[in-house]
């Protein structure tokens, strides 16, 4: 029979360490609701008083490309014209573009 803890969602933790740095993947758990993964992860991953700002998310609403999609996902732009400002009719009057 699995437990109550197996059948809650699973939780992605990220940590803010310091202000001014970036959230930081530390971690996964699970629990009941985003309230109680947000309590529970400041006890797993701010014992030391190392963090500022902690964020979760159900690992379900987690979307993410795929390594095999390197390539074309991250394509450079030089095939997407409309993206150059060179695309588009600049008129005569309009200073400084």
């Amino acid at each position: 029979m699995a437990g109550v803890a197996e059948e809650w969602p699973l939780f992605e933790v990220f940590l803010r360490g310091r202000r001014g740095l970036n959230h930081v993947h530390v971690g996964s758990l699970r629990a009941a609701d985003a309230r109680m993964a947000l309590t529970h992860a400041r006890d797993l991953y701010t014992r030391r008083n190392e963090g500022v700002s902690i964020w979760v998310v159900r690992s379900a609403d987690v979307t993410a490309s795929a390594p095999e999609e390197r390539d074309p996902f991250f394509d450079p732009s030089g095939d997407k014209v409309y993206r150059h400002p060179t695309f588009y009719d600049i008129p005569d009057d309009v200073p400084h573009i």
